[in-house]
Formats: structure tokens, sequence, C-alpha cells
């Protein structure tokens, strides 16, 4: 991805560096090359000479959101076989280049793939870090990991499809070290696996049930740290929680039902979590025009009192959430992100600075990319969101694109106000 080759000085704003620390009220950034040398007060800024001068407006000047739990191959999803097999892999392909666009529009500058319809994200990743389409910076997941007749393995053996194109299904150790490799071939930097059951399934699979076995769990996290990759799980079950916890699990996403033994777990190996509740809202709320049951809607209001629990209690006790998940969903579509930060304030209870620091520097720490992402700081890459008013004050803000002056990624201007048009 090019960086800006100028000098850039961003002036007339209040500066959110994205640590949680109180926003600095009348604040400056300085970027050269594309990277930022200095972000504070304006009246403790070192003299600079520079090439373009952006007025935040008396707005807010922050890091660039990060997208922690992104679907590129999920559009308008409202039946299992939207996720697989309504498109070829051709079409799903630039649906995916489109969900991209729209993320980086949405001022979400970096995401981590939480899976994807074959590799896509791999080459997505490719195609966004040579400037061929725009999109935030990516970690790429691929398909996923489930064990055999778990929540993902839904295709009825009569249709003798499988499910190779999605998730890859595993019975036993062997076999899960196996899906590990082929993941490893593809290219991958997260494999994304499926230790518990969700209220979608409730038949068979709900929120309550394991789809993957210790041993196959442990053999994927041996695996997979073997090669250097990074492991996370759809963990809603606490036994599954635990179970990926001492299995050495790197991240979790959801991390539903937490109770004190596995709280503790979490915060002595201080692993992020990455809720993802605002989709349990929608399922709850746009659930029965999409012909969802009562059971299965009673089991997302079952997940989202627990989910919002366990974030709160993660959260307090000094541990690390990430924010997003999801969407994609025909009831949860893509470019609704920045609502899941103003449910976290309203429903959950969090600090709005909390919750930007959740949005942006803890994302920044899951994509394993803190030493250049997340926050303004000097030295980092000039992934820069400037936004019209306090979003300080009112995330609600963030939802709203008109408000954004700029977003930027290493000082280049990508969406906005600012963007220039074609050939300008």
């Amino acid at each position: 991805m090019k960086a800006a080759t100028d000098t850039l000085l961003v002036k007339n704003g209040q500066i959110i560096d994205g640590t949680g620390a109180a926003p600095v009220a009348d604040g400056v950034v300085q970027v050269d090359g594309g990277r930022i040398t200095y972000a504070g007060p304006a009246n403790a800024a070192p003299s600079f000479e520079a090439d373009r001068v952006i007025d935040a407006r008396g707005g807010t000047i922050m890091p660039g959101l990060v997208e922690a739990h992104f679907h590129p191959t999920y559009f308008n999803v409202a039946a299992l076989e939207d996720l697989d097999i309504k498109y070829p892999v051709e079409y799903v392909t630039l649906l995916a280049a489109a969900n991209a666009k729209l993320a980086l529009e949405c001022g979400y500058t970096s995401a981590r793939s939480g899976g994807s319809l074959f590799n896509i994200d791999v080459w997505l990743k490719k195609a966004i870090e040579e400037d061929l389409i725009p999109g935030p910076r990516l970690a790429a997941s691929g398909r996923e990991i489930c064990g055999a007749g778990g929540l993902m393995d839904w295709n009825p053996e009569f249709r003798k499809i499988g499910m190779e194109g999605l998730i890859l299904l595993v019975n036993g150790a062997d076999e899960a070290r196996k899906a590990v490799r082929k993941l490893v071939k593809d290219g991958v930097e997260w494999v994304k696996t499926y230790p518990t059951g969700d209220a979608a399934a409730a038949e068979m699979n709900d929120h309550h049930t394991l789809c993957m076995t210790f041993e196959e769990m442990h053999a994927v996290v041996q695996t997979a740290h073997n090669h250097n990759l990074k492991v996370t799980g759809h963990c809603r079950a606490t036994a599954g929680i635990k179970n990926a916890l001492l299995a050495g699990y790197d991240a979790l996403e959801h991390g539903t039902f937490i109770d004190d033994e596995t709280l503790d777990l979490l915060l002595q190996r201080d692993v992020p979590v990455v809720p993802a509740l605002y989709f349990e809202r929608m399922s709850i709320d746009r659930g029965p025009e999409f012909g969802m049951s009562q059971a299965v809607i009673d089991g997302h209001q079952e997940t989202l009192d627990g989910g919002a629990e366990s974030a709160r209690r993660i959260l307090e006790a000094g541990g690390r959430l990430g924010m997003g998940g999801d969407y994609g969903f025909a009831w949860n579509p893509h470019g609704d992100y920045a609502k899941e930060l103003s449910f976290f304030v309203d429903f959950v209870g969090l600090k709005p600075l909390d919750v930007l620091k959740c949005a942006t520097q803890t994302g920044a720490e899951i994509l394993g990319r803190a030493d250049e992402l997340g926050t303004l700081e000097a030295g980092k890459l000039a992934d820069i969101l400037i936004v019209e008013g306090d979003v300080a004050s009112d995330v609600a803000i963030l939802q709203d694109r008109s408000k954004f002056v700029a977003v930027m990624q290493s000082g280049v201007v990508k969406a906005g106000q600012l963007l220039a048009p074609a050939g300008g």
C-alpha cells in the first residue's frame, strides 16, 4: 500500500489518540512520509513545514477504526445457503471487494477476517495492499474449521457437495491437523474454528453445545503455532471458552458465557475477546421478518444478555475487547459497523472512550500490528479518521459517513469529503 511522500499537518480538532486517554482539546498531528511524527497539543508541537494542511473544522482527529471480526464474503445473507452455494466464487469475490470498499468508506482502515468462502480474503488482502482496490488493511483467515455435525455442517449428505468451500470439517485430532495444513498452504494468518454452537441452530447445536473436542482444538493450536499462525474460535458455551483458553487460543470470538474460572484463565493469558453483540440485537429485533423461530430468537436474547454481562466483566477486570462482528446478514448488513460502538455505550454501558480504545488500539493488538496501527503516536502509520463533531461525547457520529472529513491510510486520503475526484 502506497504511503504519502509529502509532509502533512492536521489541525484545528480535538485528538482522541486511541489509548483511552482524555481528548486533547486543541491538537495537531504531523505526518512525514506516511508516518506520524507528532500527535498532541498544538501549543507543544515542534516546528514543522507542511506540504499539505487539513483543517479538522473543530471536530475530532482519531485513529482509523479496526473491524475485528470481518466477513468479507457475507452479502445480504438470509439463509445458510447464501453463505456457500448461492453464488459462484467469482461473483462472491466481487461482492467481497465491494464490502471492503464500503468498510474503508465507513472509517475502518484495518480489519481482521473472521472467515471467508475459500481463501478469497487472502487474495483480497493482496489486492488491497497492491492498491488495486480500496479497503482496510486486512488479516486473512480463509476457510474455517468445525467438527463434523457441528454448527457449520449444514449441507445434508444427499446433496453430496460437502462444505469444503466455507468450512473444513474434522473428525479427530489428525483431521484437525490436516485442515490447518491446508490453510497454511492457502496463506492465511488466522485460523478460525467453531468450538461451540450458536442460538441460530437451536435444535442440535445451540449456544450451550460443543462442536469440537479439546483434542481437536489442541491439535489446531499446536499445528497453527508451529507455522506462526494465530487461532481464534466461535466460543459461546462456558466449556468451549475454557477449552479454547486451555488449548492456547490467541483470541476468542464472542466469549458469551464467562464464569469466574474462565475469566481468571482469560486474564492470566491476556486473550482478547470480540463479543460481536449488535448482531444479537438485530437478530432479536428483525428475526421475525426473516422467519426465525421463537426458539432461535429466545436463544439470541439469552446470548445478548449473557454476552453483555461477560463483556462488562472482562473490561472491568482489566481484560481486552475488540469491536466488530458478523455484518453481512440481511438483518445486520455491511456498512452498519459503527452501530456496534454505539450499542456498547448505550446498551452494554461502557464509556465512549473505552469503546473507542477497543475499536482502535485493541483492534490493532488483535491484528498483531500494535507497533504500527491503532493509536496516534509518533512512528506509527498515519491511518487517521477526521470527523466533524465531538466523537468522545457522541460515538453515534461515526455512523454518519457524511461527517467524515477524511479517511486516511499512510497519509493518503482514501475516503471522505476531501477525497480527490477521479483524475484529480
